[in-house]
């Protein structure tokens, strides 16, 4: 981080506890991804990672997941994968699963398929209980 003497930054610098938090104020903001500065998606993919990650710690499925450097990578017991990342000049966040890829762009608060307009957090589920052999529900917040 430079120092504000050094650089030409000129907003307010806000600290997040959680995704929630996170999400809220962006959202709050801006509904759609394309005008979202570049600092903000980021922000709002990292949250939605950490959401992520929350909702497969809650599962009562045996996976293993890692994320680094904006992507998540999940692995099933059978060697499977699925790989959620960001796709910074498109303001999306794509995932590769074995059921095929899919592209995902905020849309009313919500991350939609660019295809069919389902839900991230849904098809995320079905290609997790694909891939597990047995349900998984993602979309739980609580």
């Amino acid at each position: 981080m430079m120092p504000a003497s050094a650089g030409s930054f000129a907003g307010p610098i806000v600290f997040f506890l959680d995704w929630q938090e996170v999400l809220s104020h962006t959202l709050n903001r801006s509904t759609c991804a394309m005008s979202l500065s570049e600092t903000e998606f980021n922000r709002l993919v990292d949250a939605t990672l950490l959401r992520i990650e929350t909702a497969l710690e809650r599962s009562e499925i045996e996976l293993d997941f890692e994320s680094a450097s904006g992507i998540l990578q999940i692995s099933f017991d059978d060697g499977s994968k699925i790989i959620v990342n960001r796709q910074t000049p498109n303001r999306e966040i794509w995932v590769a699963a074995r059921s095929g890829g899919f592209h995902f762009r905020l849309e009313n608060g919500h991350w939609r398929g660019t295809r069919d307009a389902r839900e991230l957090f849904a098809v995320l589920s079905e290609c997790a209980s694909q891939q597990a052999g047995e349900a998984v529900d993602l979309t739980r917040l609580d």
